[in-house]
């Protein structure tokens, strides 16, 4: 049976539909980190939840996943996804049961670990509830958590993306034999090397929707920098559906970078932001202004290059192209536009005069 080139997650009932394969934008994720269950759906906390989510959403979330570690996690997860529009993922270790039990709620879609899901029975007791629910399913498989044979080929001398493949192979037989087509796979590896591999020799094989992203990458510079090099090359070679990039880090700097991976490997547009690194000739304080219009900045729904620049007499030039800039010196700062500069005001009026600049875009 031809597995289904693309996907629909969610598009049912309030649930915002996100398409993931052939032919699609690729979509940004991202996990939550945080513990998850009742009590954060609660009064002002959940309250601030459910503002955050919204807030993740602008940035430009498009699915998120959360850990499903036991039944009172699956109940709350349930609660969640009646509140929000926004597609949420089940993500699912050792018991298969949690896994129906989401799917009892709007849940857009369920991820199994092969390494730790158990038998072939409740295999299919997932996939027949998914088919009912009409809920695609994310093969997940992690080098860390490969099946024992597959572990041992390793040990012995098999190439660790042959083996990340081959247990999705696996699981793709057994789906195959289930009737279920509606399927998602991830073939994930800390090493950079091993996961473009990986993606590559099963995207060469299979026309199957790719989530891609680099396992356990590191803290932020680290991980934006491992993630980078794997997903560039992969997305230039237009291999992956999703991508969520893994950081030590929030879960807003991990759909940011995910974001400008993205738009670096022209699978997608948006804001640009371009700043400088500022040095002993700066007089606007580049440092702080990017840090406090970042996410405000990412929120706009525009392709445009937004210019941060510390030098007053280099910063228009520099950034002559930018739709619009900022600069300073002193207590004196410019905007400017396209090179030209559009209005010339102090620091007290800097943020308001940007802004103004910035809902003009926004109209």
């Amino acid at each position: 049976m031809p597995f289904a080139r693309s996907v629909v997650v969610g598009g049912f009932g309030h649930v915002r539909a996100v398409v993931l394969g052939e032919g699609s934008p690729v979509a940004a994720q991202t996990m939550w980190k945080d513990p998850f269950n009742a009590a954060a759906l609660a009064g002002k906390e959940g309250d601030a939840l459910i503002a955050r989510l919204d807030r993740l959403q602008r940035l430009g979330c498009q699915l998120l996943r959360f850990a499903v570690p036991d039944e009172a996690s699956a109940g709350a997860l349930g609660a969640l996804a009646a509140r929000i529009s926004l597609p949420l993922i089940a993500d699912i270790h050792f018991d298969y049961k949690l896994a129906l039990r989401c799917l009892d709620f709007p849940i857009a879609k369920i991820r199994i670990n092969p390494g730790n899901i158990g038998s072939k029975e409740k295999r299919h007791a997932v996939l027949d509830r998914c088919a009912e629910k009409n809920v695609p399913v994310r093969i997940g498989i992690n080098a860390g958590s490969l099946p024992h044979d597959l572990r041992r080929a390793v040990n012995d001398g098999m190439r660790l993306a042959e083996a990340l493949v081959k247990a999705a192979e696996r699981e793709l037989e057994l789906f195959d034999e289930f009737h279920f087509e509606k399927v998602v796979v991830s073939m994930k590896a800390s090493s950079v090397a091993e996961t473009i591999e990986a993606n590559e020799l099963f995207a060469a094989r299979y026309k199957i929707p790719l989530h891609i992203g680099v396992t356990e990458a590191g803290p932020l510079i680290a991980g934006v920098v491992r993630n980078t090099a794997a997903l560039y090359r992969l997305l230039s070679a237009g291999c992956g559906a999703t991508v969520r990039v893994s950081l030590s880090d929030s879960v807003e700097n991990e759909l940011i970078a995910a974001r400008e991976i993205l738009l670096a490997s022209g699978r997608a547009g948006g804001v640009r932001i371009i700043s400088c690194p500022r040095c002993g000739r700066a007089g606007f304080d580049t440092h702080r202004f990017t840090e406090k219009w970042r996410d405000e900045l990412y929120t706009l729904n525009k392709d445009i290059t937004v210019a941060v620049m510390g030098c007053a007499v280099n910063g228009p030039g520099e950034a002559r192209n930018a739709d619009l800039g900022i600069t300073g010196t002193g207590t004196t700062i410019l905007l400017f536009k396209q090179g030209k500069i559009i209005r010339t005001i102090d620091e007290s009026e800097a943020d308001d005069a940007f802004r103004a600049e910035l809902d003009l875009f926004a109209k």
